[in-house]
């Protein structure tokens, strides 16, 4: 077994980071460590608790465009969007940390004569996060700010990829005065992640990936009865009603499904378009899309970086290969975008049409900056085939009818609905998934649910 892993930035295929795999020991020293922190933690209150979480907050801000730089170097983001990670970062971590205050209150529950009954929320112990490389920030946040604030400690192991991003969040915890060992740092192997499932060190679960990685995790519990918060694949669709601002509809759903390199679980993947606005769209996409910039993401005027590695870049070139030979047909001229090659992370965009659901591009997820767009001619039309996904994260609908939108969101099987907008995460609502998109929200007051424990008091006070 391997000592140590390497983070190879695919902006030019260097060693970017090099770190030792957590051993044995460190890992039994860790949750036992995280046990006797999380029994005080729970102790201190929730005010103070904010403050840290707070002033961390503060910090991460303060470093964002040191954090920028690293984010880019280690999964080549365009340096002119890093820094925004940090923004979202920040804004969900303020508003769990402000909904903690009413959430975590006891529950009362009606008067009844002789008795005084609530419920406590208790948090539940130790929560293993497990983190992924595309918005290692945004994603990492989500579970453990609000664990945290639940009185939890929580043990992180972040993506091989994307090493440094854990360790700025420990850093940030840590000079805010966050007692030691509330928030500790795994760096595990995929095998020893798993050994870390099945032992009884912990208590929940967050782990953000892919679908045969949830799979993996689920399996790993399958003899324990603990929270597990599973946030999977997508294959996220949008459709364009005759009724759309065509211009507005343009240039957000281009953004939705090529920003970060199409590398979003919620990006826009499926755009279905009406045949009245069908035409008009498709042109307005292509132009659009044809002005992006593919190219070294360090450089301020990129709007395109490579994808996180070759093999990821391979498996779109592949999808949009079989695609063609199957009769779909490729809008955009991968040669005007010279830095896209063959054998290296740098992909060029691609706009397919005359795509079917038959193709893998159209139900597997991609997770690349490929987008295929089909011609509809009713909103039942467009129901149906959004429906026709083994995924359901989010979907949404392009229309200044809100009461259509209302309607058709009603029938269509994901988690999060929009209107006029897409891949974003709104922290007061409840992030969650349908079918293999997963399980368990997290954000919103709903979120504070899957990181604590309901305890009911039931109290006779005259006897």
């Amino acid at each position: 077994m391997k000592s140590h892993f390497q983070t190879i930035s695919p902006i030019d295929g260097s060693i970017y980071v090099e770190k030792p795999y957590s051993t044995e020991k460190e890992v039994g020293s860790t949750f036992e460590n995280a046990k006797k922190s999380q029994s005080l933690w729970r102790q201190v209150k929730i005010e103070d608790r904010a403050e840290i979480c707070l002033k961390a907050v503060e910090l991460m801000l303060e470093q964002k465009q040191e954090i920028a730089e690293e984010i880019t170097w280690q999964m080549g983001r365009p340096i002119q969007y890093s820094a925004g990670e940090i923004a979202g970062f920040a804004e969900r971590a303020e508003f769990m940390v402000a909904t903690a205050f009413d959430k975590l209150q006891p529950i009362m529950c009606s008067p009844q004569a002789g008795f005084n009954r609530y419920i406590q929320r208790d948090p539940i112990g130790c929560l293993f996060s497990i983190a992924p490389w595309n918005y290692p920030y945004l994603t990492a946040v989500n579970s453990i700010i609000p664990a945290l604030m639940a009185g939890n400690s929580v043990v992180l192991k972040p993506s091989n990829q994307t090493p440094l991003t854990a360790l700025r969040i420990f850093s940030a915890l840590k000079e805010s005065g966050l007692p030691d060992n509330v928030f500790q740092v795994l760096f595990l192997s995929h095998q020893n992640v798993q050994s870390v499932l099945e032992s009884a060190d912990i208590n929940a679960v967050a782990f953000t990936g892919s679908v045969s990685g949830g799979l993996a995790v689920q399996d790993a519990l399958r003899k324990r009865f603990i929270q597990s918060g599973l946030e999977l694949g997508g294959k996220d669709a949008a459709y364009v009603r005759a009724d759309a601002n065509i211009e507005f509809s343009v240039d957000n759903l281009v953004d939705g499904a090529f920003f970060n390199s199409g590398q979003s679980c919620c990006g826009i993947e499926r755009i279905y378009v009406h045949k009245k606005v069908y035409d008009e769209f498709v042109d307005r996409f292509v132009a659009t899309v044809n002005n992006y910039k593919l190219g070294d993401p360090r450089l301020m005027d990129t709007t395109l970086g490579p994808m996180v590695r070759t093999k990821s870049a391979d498996f779109v070139r592949s999808q949009i290969s079989d695609a063609v030979k199957a009769g779909a047909s490729a809008l955009i001229d991968e040669s005007a975008f010279s830095d896209s090659q063959q054998d290296t992370p740098y992909l060029a965009p691609q706009v397919l049409v005359n795509v079917g659901h038959s193709m893998s591009v159209m139900k597997d997820e991609s997770f690349g900056p490929v987008v295929g767009i089909m011609k509809v001619n009713t909103d039942d039309h467009a129901i149906r085939h959004m429906n026709d996904s083994e995924f359901g994260l989010t979907g949404s609908v392009w229309t200044q009818d809100e009461e259509a939108a209302v309607q058709i969101g009603e029938q269509v099987n994901v988690g999060t609905w929009f209107m006029n907008r897409c891949d974003y995460l709104d922290p007061a609502l409840a992030w969650t998934g349908l079918k293999n998109s997963g399980r368990g929200v997290t954000l919103s007051e709903i979120g504070f649910e899957q990181l604590t424990q309901a305890k009911s008091f039931h109290l006779r006070y005259k006897i």
